[in-house]
């Protein structure tokens, strides 16, 4: 499968699009997301499409490949126009710290984004095989476990979570935290190499529809929501803006869900940011057709139905795009 998406024509369409005069040719728009298949994926693959399906002046080219937080240094860049972004990878660029620690200059480059929209990443699914005799986190001791992808904000997340939580340590050796992407992730857990596999989306989550196809599985995290905030340690895990509670509903995958009760553990805030210089009315525009069309959509598409314009326009870490801004308040809603 090509990791170059274009979200309104297949690849043969493309093509013939390159003979056509220069005046013929759309305007670019480039957009990076992550990997094929999650939530992130699809909620802004959708978002291109309702805007390149309601106008004929741009088209919005997705790029799924990468991590969002090297994305989010492209877009500050100017050598990519969107991406996802996060409040706490925001607050990793102001401060220069963790992912950002040695780019030079990165305390700079955060102040050329501006967001679009916000909206839940879902809960973090900490997923394994119902027969493999894990319960609980705590259990990961001496496991192999995906929890993100290198240089990703889901893995530092995770790991502070799950460090919170149990007080298990990858660094220390509790368990062993594998280096992999999303999609070799998947096929590992699949394969039964590696004991849990770990996804922040909103459900239905196409992976682990994927895997509870055919497998029975359990999601890791705790009873109550009450109990995510129950140590001091837990506490300190959700301060950082952005971090919020996730749930994952028992039943959401069916029989193959073992889980007898609803599963708590951390969810996220997401957005899409766009570079500073991207023109207004552009903004404008992809704002005011996504909002109008998605209500059209969300039966077949249900991982939408988490994602509305209320939490869109909270107020985080990020200046928003004037453009964006725009619609928001003649559609009524701004209270910023």
């Amino acid at each position: 499968m090509s990791k170059r998406w274009s979200v309104l024509a297949a690849a043969g369409l493309l093509a013939a699009a390159v003979a056509l005069p220069a005046e013929a040719q759309k305007r670019q728009v480039k957009m990076s997301t992550i990997a094929p298949g999650s939530s992130m994926y699809l909620v802004m693959t959708t978002f291109a499409n309702l805007v390149n399906q309601g106008q004929k002046d741009f088209e919005i080219t997705v790029d799924a490949t990468g991590t969002a937080t090297k994305h989010m240094v492209d877009v500050a860049r100017g050598s990519i126009d969107m991406s996802m972004t996060a409040p706490v990878a925001i607050a990793w660029m102001k401060a220069g710290t963790r992912v950002y620690k040695k780019l030079k200059g990165v305390k700079e480059l955060a102040k050329k984004l501006r967001i679009v929209f916000w909206f839940p990443a879902g809960a973090y699914h900490y997923t394994v095989y119902e027969n493999s005799g894990i319960r609980t986190l705590a259990d990961l001791k001496g496991k192999r476990a995906f929890i993100g992808p290198p240089s990703g904000g889901q893995l530092v997340t995770g790991l502070s979570f799950v460090k919170a939580l149990t007080g298990l340590d990858s660094k220390k050796g509790d368990f062993k935290s594998v280096n992999l992407n999303f999609a070799s992730a998947l096929q590992a857990f699949q394969d039964r190499q590696i004991d849990v596999y770990t996804i922040a989306c909103l459900d239905p989550c196409a992976q682990l529809q994927q895997v509870a196809a055919t497998s029975k599985i359990r999601f890791l995290g705790v009873p109550n929501p009450a109990d995510l905030r129950a140590t001091p340690a837990l506490k300190k895990f959700f301060t950082p803006l952005g971090r919020i509670d996730g749930v994952v509903k028992k039943g959401a995958y069916g029989a193959a869900q073992a889980n007898e009760a609803d599963v708590y553990s951390n969810g996220a805030i997401l957005g899409v940011t766009a570079r500073e210089g991207l023109d207004n009315d552009t903004v404008y525009a992809m704002t005011k057709l996504f909002w109008s069309n998605l209500e059209g959509i969300r039966d077949s598409a249900p991982y939408m139905n988490a994602v509305s314009i209320d939490f869109a326009t909270q107020k985080g870490n990020m200046e928003f795009h004037p453009g964006a801004m725009k619609y928001y308040k003649e559609a009524g809603v701004w209270k910023q």
